[in-house]
């Protein structure tokens, strides 16, 4: 009987139909061309960049890296869906899932996958980047008093953003916001 052939990961890394990387400290370590492709950069422009490339801004890379350390600790892994920016500075949502290779390191060593989901969910509306981040959450379907507490904001100036975000976006209800921001369009 035949031996079964050997199996190469290294290709089925770099040709896997989903952008994937390897990272450490929030530092791309490896990449492959579906995350390249994503993000409109060449493999070897990702590598040795930071994380901080990917963001629209400073403050959202800081403020998600927070966010993330107390779910990594308790579970080894994160998922969301968050607006990224490509090379060209164009901005997307992006369903990102992240494991931890090392316990009780959450931004030590750790798997990533990117999933441009902008077909399904169009950046529509000129967003600052508090209202990038709550429109995230609201996405989640976190309620405006738990993103206070998980963001450190207070129930009111949450609900001061919801309520920018439903006139940018034309939506009457919170659940209509909601259903715009996934891109199912009543």
């Amino acid at each position: 009987m035949n031996a079964p052939p050997a199996i190469d990961y290294e290709t089925i890394f770099l040709q896997a139909p989903v952008g994937m990387c390897i990272s450490e400290n929030r530092v791309i370590q490896r990449c492959n061309d579906a995350m390249a492709s994503t993000f409109g950069y060449t493999r070897e422009a990702l590598q040795g960049a930071s994380f901080l490339t990917l963001y629209p801004t400073r403050d959202e890379f800081l403020r998600t890296g927070d966010r993330i350390i107390p779910i990594m600790n308790a579970r080894g892994r994160y998922s969301d869906e968050r607006i990224m920016r490509r090379a060209n500075q164009e901005l997307f949502w992006c369903h990102v899932t992240g494991h931890a290779l090392q316990q009780n390191a959450p931004l030590g060593p750790g798997i990533w996958t990117f999933e441009d989901v902008s077909e399904k969910r169009p950046v529509t509306a000129e967003l600052t980047a508090r209202e990038r981040e709550i429109a995230a959450l609201l996405v989640e379907g976190k309620t405006s008093k738990l993103i206070a507490r998980e963001i450190a904001l207070s129930p009111r100036t949450v609900e001061m953003h919801r309520a920018k975000l439903m006139r940018k976006f034309g939506a009457a209800t919170s659940s209509e916001l909601v259903h715009k921001l996934v891109g199912l369009h009543l």
